[in-house]
C-alpha cells in the first residue's frame, strides 16, 4: 500500500499541532503525528526533549496542560477526556518507572484494571483463567499474583507484569515509555516477542526510547526523532540505525 493510498485511512491515532505546558512553561510546541490500524511508530529522543511529556499527555495526566491542538483515537476527539475514560476507550500507557503500591496485590490490581476498563464486573473464574493463561506466556510466576503490585521486584519483573497487564486490557494503542529501561536481554526478548504477538490490523504501538535496541526486536513502520518538544525528523527503520550511530547532533534544531 502506497502512501496516497494509507492516507485515505482513517488512523487508529491522530495528534494534531499539540501544544502542552507544565507549570507554565511550554515543553510540547506543536506534535502533530497520525499512526494508522496495524502499525508500531517509535519517538526516539534525548533525555529532556520531552518524551515522557508526550506520553502523559496522551494518557491525561491532568498536570499536563493542552495549550492548544487535539488528540484523536479511532477518530474520536479525546483531548478533553479524563485519564479513566481513555483507558475505557482501550488507550494504554506503560511507565517508564512502573510504581509499587503496597498492600494491593498483583491479583487484585489485575482485576480491578480489567473491571474499570470493561466498565462492569468480570467473573471471578473468567479473571482468573485469563491471567493464568497470559503469565505462563510471559514467565510470570504465579506465586506474584500475591504479592503487593511492583513492591521488592527487579527492573524487569516489573516491566513484564505491566506487560500482562496490557495484554489482558487489550488496548488499541499501547503508548509504552521506555518499556526497555532497565531490562536484561531475556526480559526485553520476552516482552518485545509479546508485543509482536499483540500486533494485529486493530492495534497499534508507540514506542517512546532512548535507544535502538528494542528495534531490533519489534519492526516499527515509523521512527520519529524528538527534540525540544517536536518531531524533527521522521523516516524508517533506517532512522534508528542512523540516530544509533551518529547521535542526535545532525538532526539538532
Amino acid at each position: 500500500m502506497n502512501q496516497r493510498q494509507k492516507d485515505h485511512r482513517t488512523p487508529l491515532f491522530e495528534i494534531r499541532d499539540l501544544h502542552v505546558a507544565v507549570e507554565k512553561k511550554e515543553i510540547l510546541h506543536g506534535v502533530s503525528l497520525k499512526i494508522f490500524p496495524g502499525e508500531v511508530h517509535a519517538v526516539m529522543g534525548r533525555n529532556g526533549s520531552g518524551k515522557t511529556t508526550l506520553a502523559y499527555t496522551l494518557m491525561g495526566h491532568p498536570k499536563y496542560q493542552v495549550l492548544s491542538g487535539s488528540i484523536f483515537l479511532n477518530g474520536e476527539d479525546i483531548t478533553q477526556c479524563d485519564v479513566v475514560e481513555r483507558a475505557r476507550k482501550r488507550l494504554f500507557l506503560g511507565f517508564q518507572y512502573p510504581v509499587a503500591l503496597p498492600g494491593v496485590t498483583v491479583a487484585n490490581f489485575l482485576r480491578a484494571s480489567i473491571r474499570s476498563v470493561r466498565g462492569e464486573e468480570v467473573p471471578f473464574r473468567e479473571v482468573r483463567k485469563l491471567i493464568k493463561s497470559e503469565i505462563e506466556k510471559l514467565n510470570v510466576p504465579e506465586a506474584f499474583m500475591k504479592r503487593s503490585l511492583n513492591e521488592g521486584f527487579s527492573g524487569g519483573e516489573k516491566k513484564r507484569l505491566e506487560t500482562l497487564q496490557m495484554r489482558l486490557l487489550q488496548p488499541h494503542l499501547a503508548v509504552l515509555d521506555e518499556t526497555d529501561s532497565g531490562l536484561d536481554i531475556d526480559a526485553l526478548r520476552t516482552i518485545s516477542q509479546s508485543i509482536n504477538e499483540m500486533r494485529d490490523n486493530h492495534r497499534s504501538f508507540l514506542l517512546i526510547t532512548h535507544y535502538q535496541r528494542m528495534l531490533d526486536y519489534i519492526k516499527a513502520d515509523q521512527v520519529h526523532v524528538f527534540l525540544n518538544g517536536k518531531i524533527v525528523e521522521s523516516g524508517g527503520p533506517e532512522l534508528a540505525q542512523k540516530l544509533e550511530t551518529e547521535g542526535y547532533e545532525w538532526a539538532s534544531v
